[in-house]
């Protein structure tokens, strides 16, 4: 018998290549500084940029519920809404002037008045609001502001900041939130 031989191939050893990934720069995103509007005595507001938000109230400790620094407060909140509803309306009223050509085309006329028409409605509820916000500022000054138009509760610091022109309670409106749904079915 003739014994074969058995030939074992080695293998040339297979270098495994590990691609380098980048190194992941974690980027964390700064909050812009914000900025706080100083109202004087006068109840105008010096508003130097009307993008900047003003920080939410930080009552102190046995601070009595609408103080002084509370009214300043929503003043300058109301002022600076007041003034950045303005300016939108500006804008808008620029763009109409500026796009107010006419469009041989059906379709592109009838697309230009929809936006008009869109643009329309919302500057008229945003005038609606500004004479909320007028309201709530005169309400400020006769001592009025804060407190529910319906049971004289307080409405609440954190509602105020939320909607500065709240004039119930949270109980009071949700109430009247249920009533209107069960009347408008």
């Amino acid at each position: 018998m003739v014994e074969k031989k058995s030939k074992t191939v080695k293998k040339a050893p297979v270098k495994k290549t590990v691609a380098k990934k980048a190194p992941v720069k974690k980027t964390v995103a700064k909050k812009a500084p914000v900025k706080k509007v100083a109202v004087k005595k006068s109840s105008k507001a010096t508003i130097a940029n009307n993008k900047s938000k003003i920080a939410p109230y930080k009552s102190k400790k046995g601070e009595k519920y609408m103080s002084a620094a509370m009214k300043k407060h929503f003043v300058a909140v109301l002022l600076l809404w007041k003034e950045h509803l303005k300016d939108e309306m500006q804008k808008t009223f620029d763009h109409l002037r500026a796009k107010g050509e006419t469009y041989a085309d059906p379709v592109d006329r009838a697309s230009q008045e929809e936006e008009f028409a869109f643009e329309l409605r919302t500057r008229d509820r945003e005038r609606k609001l500004i004479s909320k916000i007028g309201l709530s500022i005169e309400q400020i000054k006769q001592d009025d502001y804060g407190w529910c138009e319906s049971c004289g509760d307080e409405i609440g610091i954190k509602r105020l900041e939320a909607r500065p022109t709240a004039t119930h309670c949270i109980h009071c409106k949700t109430l009247d939130e249920i009533k209107e749904k069960q009347l408008n079915g």
